[in-house]
């Protein structure tokens, strides 16, 4: 079937060309799915730094440091993403209504984990010293679960206001 005449994957109109607000649309849900992937990698990132010995001290505060500006920055543009005018959630609101619950908790989710990220990475720069290294390994082993569920949620919620598959491996 040619996807210019799928209107299931959007609802509120047929897709077409790249010049008309479907195609837009379109193409902002292709970069939302590349974002998607780039964001996933960052948290893998900071899951694999963690993971490092902590005995390293100097060194396991670097790898942690360097993963997590990555994700603060792929974390930002997330939100940019995500909260555009025109974008998935401000299209999920209007054309399915139904949903602004889940949109307000995202939104609500997306300070939190920003300022959580922000706090921790500065945090590492102020100083560059951690009192209880253990203590942060456990604080950020937290987060990183947070932000999985976060982008489950956020999976689930385009799929059920445009029926779109983000993809989980991708």
């Amino acid at each position: 079937m040619d996807a210019s005449s799928d209107t299931t994957m959007f609802p509120d109109a047929q897709v077409a060309t790249d010049s008309t607000p479907n195609g837009e649309f379109t193409e902002h849900i292709e970069r939302v799915r590349a974002h998607r992937a780039e964001l996933r990698d960052a948290v893998q990132s900071v899951d694999r730094a963690l993971e490092s010995p902590i005995a390293q001290g100097g060194a396991w505060r670097e790898r942690v440091r360097a993963a997590l500006t990555e994700l603060a920055h792929d974390f930002d543009e997330h939100i940019t993403i995500t909260e555009s005018p025109g974008g998935i959630y401000d299209r999920a609101k209007r054309s399915a209504p139904r949903l602004s619950g889940a949109v307000s908790r995202l939104l609500t989710e997306h300070e939190a984990l920003r300022d959580q990220i922000h706090g921790h990475l500065a945090a590492l720069e102020r100083d560059g010293h951690v009192a209880d290294l253990t203590a942060l390994r456990e604080e950020l082993t937290t987060l990183v679960g947070r932000l999985i569920r976060h982008r489950q949620a956020g999976g689930d919620l385009v799929y059920e206001a445009y029926n779109v598959d983000l993809g989980g491996m991708g």
